[in-house]
Parts: structure tokens; C-alpha cells; sequence
């Protein structure tokens, strides 16, 4: 990786090489969020799901 990052910085192309790691970084942090987001909505979907069981269990009927 460092002969790349030699060879980009001779070449002067630096700032493509920052605007690439930064829009890496940016979608692997994307990534991330949404993977986190899903397993959040799955959790409360179970909890929903939990609730709604007690309540048909223990509710007024």
C-alpha cells in the first residue's frame, strides 16, 4: 500500500487520494448505520410483537 500512496504523491493526485479515503470511510460508516438501524428495528418489532402477546394473555376480555 505504501508504493501506491508513493506513486499517487509523485504524481501530485493527493487530494484524490484524501476524497478517496474520506468517501470510504463514509460508506463504510454508512454501512454500518444501516446494519445498526435494521437490528434495532428487528428488536422493537419483537418487543411489539412481546407486548401484543401479553396483552391478548392478560388483558380485559
Amino acid at each position: 500500500m505504501s508504493d501506491l500512496t508513493k506513486i499517487v504523491a509523485d504524481r501530485g493526485d493527493l487530494a484524490h487520494l484524501a476524497l478517496f479515503l474520506w468517501a470510504s470511510g463514509a460508506s463504510a460508516f454508512l454501512g454500518f448505520a444501516l446494519r445498526e438501524l435494521v437490528r434495532a428495528n428487528h428488536r422493537f418489532d419483537a418487543f411489539v410483537r412481546e407486548l401484543a402477546r401479553f396483552n391478548r394473555r392478560f388483558g380485559k376480555e
